[in-house]
């Protein structure tokens, strides 16, 4: 059995191209949705606005308020985690660099399929815009997503 956290992280933390895209393939034949891209900026709005339409664009969200809402919050999470809290990049002079993941559906494989769960997972580097002034970080952020 796989878990909507262990595709995730598997498809932020893989190499891009054929090994990522052997993960992403792997959760479809689960039933699950999955993306995975990469960001870099200091702006943290960039990075939301990146993932939001990578996610609408590929179909792992529509339109619609709940989705939107469960994706920023998602989002959001993870980058509390990679940000250790301080919901602040070019402000104080950071950067990231960050390959990222967007996966929907169940908790677990085995789960209702009618419950739909939304995990993004950001990986990559953080830290000071000079090369060699960065360092590894990892943030995962789940909502669930009201079918309503």
């Amino acid at each position: 059995m796989s878990t909507l956290g262990s595709i995730a992280i598997g498809i932020a933390i893989a190499e891009a191209g054929e090994e990522a895209e052997t993960l992403i393939s792997e959760a479809r034949k689960l039933g699950y949705k999955a993306i995975r891209s990469q960001v870099g900026s200091m702006s943290m709005d960039k990075v939301i606005a990146a993932i939001e339409t990578a996610s609408r664009r590929e179909g792992i969200i529509s339109d619609t308020y709940h989705q939107e809402h469960a994706l920023y919050h998602a989002i959001i999470d993870a980058l509390l985690g990679v940000c250790r809290g301080q919901l602040e990049l070019g402000n104080i002079v950071r950067t990231v660099g960050l390959s990222y993941s967007v996966v929907c559906g169940p908790i677990k494989s085995d789960c209702n399929r009618e419950e739909n769960w939304i995990m993004v997972v950001l990986y990559g580097t953080i830290g000071a815009p000079i090369k060699g002034f960065e360092h590894e970080a990892i943030g995962l952020g789940t909502y669930h997503i009201d079918t309503r």
